[in-house]
C-alpha cells in the first residue's frame, strides 16, 4: 500500500523487510551462514537488491533475537554462543520442554501422532540424503510441534526461538556431521507419547538433550565472509 504521495508506508517497509529477514534467518539456522560469519551491509544489500538501510533494520531484527551480534566499527556478524550460553540454551529447552510434556498429553490426539511420525520419516530421508540443511530445519520442526500440542502459543513461540539458538550451539560446537537431532530418539519420544507414558517420555526427552550437550566441542569458530551472491541469488528478484 502508497499513500497518495507516492511514497512507501511503513507497511510496505515491513512487507519488502520480512523475506530478507527470512532469507538470513533460514540460512543461519541450517547453518550455511555460520557463527562467526560477517554481515557487511554493502554486500548483502546488493545481493538483495535493496538499500543499506533496509539491510541495516533486518541485521537489528535478528540481533533482537540474538542471532546476529552488532559490534561497533566491526559490523555484524552471525553469533556465536559462549560455551556458558550454550550449555544454558539446551538446559533451559530441557526445563521448559519437559515441564510441557502433561498438557502435550492432555492434548495429543491421532492426527498429532501422525504428523509427527511423518515428520520424522522426512528428517530420516533428509539424513540419508546427505542434507544437512533439511535435516537440521526438520528437527527443530519436530520438537516445536510436539510442544505446540500443548496449545500454548506463548510457549510455542519461545521454543520457536530456543530452537532457533539451539541451531547456531550446534553449528558452532558440534561435529562436522552433526545436523539437527537423533532420529531414533524422535521415534522414542513418539512411542512413549502414543502409550501416554510421561515418565518416560520426560525421562526420554531428557536424555534427548543430555546427549546433544555430551556431543558438543567447545571450540569457537572463525569469522568468515560467505558467498552472498550464491547463498542469496534467488531473493533479488523478489525484493525488487
Amino acid at each position: 500500500m502508497r499513500s497518495q504521495q507516492g511514497q512507501s508506508t511503513t507497511a510496505d517497509l515491513t512487507d519488502k523487510d520480512e523475506p530478507i529477514y527470512q532469507a538470513l534467518m533460514n540460512a543461519i539456522v541450517e547453518h550455511q551462514l555460520p557463527p562467526g560469519s560477517k554481515l557487511p551491509e554493502e554486500a548483502l544489500a546488493d545481493v538483495f537488491g535493496v538499500s543499506r538501510t533496509g539491510i541495516r533494520k533486518v541485521l537489528q531484527r535478528l540481533a533482537a533475537v540474538q542471532m546476529v551480534t552488532l559490534l561497533p566499527r566491526r559490523g555484524a556478524q552471525v553469533t556465536t554462543p559462549g560455551v556458558d550460553e550454550a550449555r544454558d540454551i539446551f538446559r533451559t529447552r530441557a526445563l521448559i520442554e519437559c515441564a510441557n510434556l502433561p498438557a502435550v498429553l492432555a492434548h495429543v490426539q491421532p492426527p498429532h501422532l501422525a504428523a509427527l511420525t511423518q515428520r520424522i520419516a522426512q528428517e530420516q530421508q533428509a539424513h540419508d540424503a546427505r542434507d544437512g540443511a533439511a535435516a537440521i530445519r526438520l528437527s527443530a520442526a519436530f520438537h516445536i510441534e510436539l510442544q505446540a500440542i500443548a496449545g500454548n502459543q506463548v510457549l510455542t513461540e519461545l521454543v520457536t526461538r530456543l530452537t532457533q539458538r539451539s541451531s547456531l550451539v550446534i553449528a558452532a560446537y558440534g561435529a562436522p556431521w552433526q545436523h539437527g537431532c537423533r532420529c531414533d530418539d524422535h521415534d522414542r519420544l513418539v512411542a512413549h507419547l502414543r502409550n501416554q507414558d510421561l515418565a518416560a517420555l520426560t525421562q526420554a526427552l531428557q536424555h534427548h538433550f543430555d546427549h546433544i550437550l555430551s556431543s558438543l566441542h567447545f571450540e569457537r569458530s572463525g569469522e568468515t565472509l560467505p558467498d552472498f551472491a550464491r547463498l542469496f541469488s534467488r531473493h533479488k528478484e523478489v525484493t525488487l
